[in-house]
């Protein structure tokens, strides 16, 4: 063989040799991926109801979707706000991320690097309305978009209809594997109660309130329950307080007392009046540094007359 047919040979093998190393590394690129309930994931061939739970615990690596990197990580104070979005029919009944199969009507939802399986609070912050979902998938993909909900949970957010909504996300907790929807259902009744979101998991697995844990009692709606004012489990932090607003109707001072439970301290306090007894709601930050931050989310939360007040020693 000539010296430049030798060439011409050993040139081909290396640059087969390099296209192989190229596709595995490909592969192995591609192999990172959190899977997800898109249209390539498997789709669950039983009849009847879909089962619930199961799947397994997952972390998960970074990883890319069109052209954006997203870090799964163990975000225990995870509390952001910005755009959620639905999801439903074209994902009904697949697997999703963590091996469960997706349930357009059960309250679930995708976050792209909170822990799977668990548990999150998620606040519609144009209506006020609040629910405990399970997060068992990956998504949205999209920058501008924190969280992407089943289509049960849009309903019960009351955005479905609008596609997207500002929320406020938050982390509870992990969630058991082998829940068939009796403790999602149980997480919700304590967010019902007012159970503070550090007990709530403890609270829904049975465990009795002790010292240091207050749980609202809520009442229906239509009942009054004012009479004692609520106060704090620990005197606040000095600096600000948050005059949420006055009411004539007791119903809404605790409907609003109700609603911004989760976002600090929340009394309500009988005033008399020229016009007779006022029920005053206030709201007392859980510090200082985020004042301005929770004022903007009681606003947000339908009391555009909220204010900052500095607090008298």
């Amino acid at each position: 063989m000539s010296n430049a047919l030798r060439s011409v040979a050993a040139f081909v093998a290396g640059l087969s040799l390099l296209l192989t190393v190229l596709s595995l590394v490909g592969c192995s690129s591609k192999m990172k991926r959190d899977p997800f309930a898109g249209l390539g994931s498997p789709i669950y061939k039983g009849s009847g109801p879909l089962p619930k739970g199961g799947g397994r615990y997952v972390v998960g690596e970074p990883y890319e979707v069109a052209g954006l990197w997203f870090y799964p990580q163990e975000e225990p104070d995870y509390d952001k706000t910005g755009t959620a979005s639905w999801y439903g029919p074209q994902f009904h009944r697949r697997m999703t991320s963590n091996g469960e199969w997706f349930d357009m009507e059960y309250l679930s939802a995708a976050h792209p690097t909170l822990p799977l399986p668990s548990y999150a609070k998620v606040t519609n912050l144009e209506n006020g309305r609040e629910i405990v979902v399970r997060v068992n998938d990956r998504g949205p993909f999209v920058d501008s978009r924190i969280i992407d909900l089943s289509k049960k949970t849009a309903d019960a957010l009351g955005f479905r209809n609008r596609g997207t909504a500002a929320v406020r996300v938050q982390y509870i907790g992990p969630a058991p594997l082998d829940d068939r929807g009796s403790h999602l259902a149980a997480m919700n009744e304590e967010l019902l109660r007012g159970t503070p979101l550090n007990r709530m998991i403890a609270a829904a697995n049975g465990a009795r309130p002790g010292p240091g844990l207050a749980v609202a009692s809520v009442a229906p709606l239509g009942q009054t329950m004012v009479g004692e004012p609520l106060r704090p489990i620990a005197p606040p932090e000095p600096g600000y307080f948050i005059q949420v607003g006055a009411f004539a109707n007791p119903d809404n001072a605790e409907r609003a007392r109700f609603n911004l439970a989760n976002l600090g301290q929340v009394e309500v306090t009988p005033v008399s009046a020229s016009a007779g007894t006022l029920y005053q709601v206030t709201l007392w930050p859980p510090s200082a540094g985020v004042a301005g931050q929770t004022l903007s989310l009681v606003r947000a939360a339908g009391h555009p007359d909220a204010r900052l007040v500095i607090a008298q020693n």
